[in-house]
């Protein structure tokens, strides 16, 4: 590999060069700085930091830098791997990412992915298999249901409306939860949103989700009543979501708003509308569920930077949960992570959808729009703790002004919280 990189960066084999010949010619300074250049990557491939060589990769493409982008995009196809430790994993979906940045652009990009989507029934099971070994899904659905039940424990009549429903797992411990009420259970109504474009993901359209979700409040005989609305989050408008008089409502956001473009990106800044439209319903309770990483507005290199740190730790605790040699492992890697890594890396624009923000930035976002912190009761900070004791130790809960944070060691990889009219 030295070798190579050698002529890569010099055009002629080192050992070979004559200095003296070269001044005269009137290129030693070129020379001396591709020498020195040609030093630096020897050095930094001998530390093999594999963190180091992403990142220089990711700069050398930003400033254009052919020469070296090709030389690292060799050597680290050589170091990373998807059955490897945590960082040799992380680095193969974001040495993908660089690749497909480089390759293509706009619409074009998903061409270059090799992330390519699975049949319906592969990706539930491969989505139950990460809901099962890393809580950070679990934790902010119960959170958010906690928050739901909270807001509607005096209501006869509940209207939840869910802006991205997905299989609609996160309704099913509600339901339940809301069966045993004292007094008997209210009526539940929910609006399940999501792009029909997403049915790949549960083998059918929005009826299927509807389905279930009767079945189990048959079975808990709780009065239930479905509404799908299979539009985008983009496209929602009142007359979409079913408002009927003497209900009350829930609006859940669940690690959804942030695949809405906002200022940055469009004028009509669907992700605050989504809010002021949430509003003008005057809720009981809204629920928001996010990752708590900046991947929205960030320059490239410093989003770059942010999606390793992220990830990393997701990837750390994956491998707590889940043996490397797992068989099913990879494809949970690849198939529920790896296409939010390549997009954040190789997309811009439109074609950027896993737009993070951290919390203070929702927080903004939430009080512009008219509503008001409303802290999770100490109940659902409990439940949340005790759901953590069947985990990893290193996963950490943290309550600051009424927002949860659950993270993994130092970092926070999910903010969870409520918010009121």
């Amino acid at each position: 590999m030295i070798r190579q990189l050698e002529t890569a960066m010099l055009g002629i084999d080192s050992g070979d060069l004559d200095l003296h010949a070269i001044a005269a010619s009137g290129r030693a300074t070129e020379v001396s700085v591709e020498v020195e250049r040609w030093k630096y990557m020897k050095e930094m491939i001998a530390r093999g930091d594999l963190k180091e060589l992403l990142c220089t990769c990711a700069k050398a493409i930003e400033s254009n830098d052919m020469y070296m982008t090709d030389c690292l995009i060799a050597q680290l196809g050589q170091m990373v791997s998807v059955s490897g430790e945590p960082m040799q994993r992380l680095g193969a979906y974001m040495l993908e990412g660089l690749v497909a940045r480089l390759a293509s652009s706009g619409s074009s990009i998903y061409k270059a992915l090799r992330c390519k989507e699975p049949a319906s029934p592969e990706l539930l099971s491969y989505m139950h298999i990460l809901y099962e070994i890393c809580p950070y899904f679990k934790f902010g659905y119960m959170s958010a249901n906690g928050a739901i039940a909270e807001a509607m424990k005096e209501e006869s009549r509940v209207h939840i409306i869910d802006f991205q429903i997905a299989q609609g797992s996160q309704w099913l411990t509600l339901i339940n939860a809301l069966a045993g009420r004292p007094g008997g259970p209210p009526s539940i109504r929910i609006t399940g949103i999501d792009d029909p474009t997403s049915a790949f993901a549960r083998g059918g359209g929005l009826e299927i989700v509807g389905q279930r979700l009767r079945k189990l409040a048959e079975s808990c005989k709780v009065p239930f009543e479905f509404h799908a609305a299979a539009i985008s989050g983009t496209e929602v408008q009142l007359e979409n979501l079913g408002i009927q008089p003497g209900e009350a409502i829930a609006v859940n956001f669940a690690m959804m708003l942030h695949h809405m473009p906002d200022e940055s990106v469009d004028t009509q800044n669907h992700r605050d509308r989504l809010l002021r439209l949430a509003k003008s319903l005057s809720p009981k309770v809204v629920t928001l569920v996010e990752q708590e990483a900046n991947t929205n507005t960030a320059p490239f290199i410093p989003r770059f930077l942010e999606t390793m740190g992220y990830f990393s730790s997701i990837f750390e605790s994956i491998d707590v949960s889940l043996p490397r040699e797992h068989k099913e492992r990879i494809n949970v890697e690849q198939h529920c992570l790896a296409r939010e890594i390549v997009n954040i890396i190789a997309c811009e624009g439109q074609e950027r959808v896993e737009r993070y923000e951290l919390f203070g930035k929702w927080r903004s976002r939430f009080i512009m729009a008219g509503f008001t912190p409303s802290p999770l009761s100490p109940f659902v900070n409990a439940t949340i703790k005790n759901l953590l004791q069947s985990y990893c130790d290193k996963y950490t809960l943290e309550e600051r002004d009424g927002v949860l944070y659950l993270g993994w060691m130092d970092r926070a990889i999910i903010a969870s919280c409520a918010w009121r009219c």
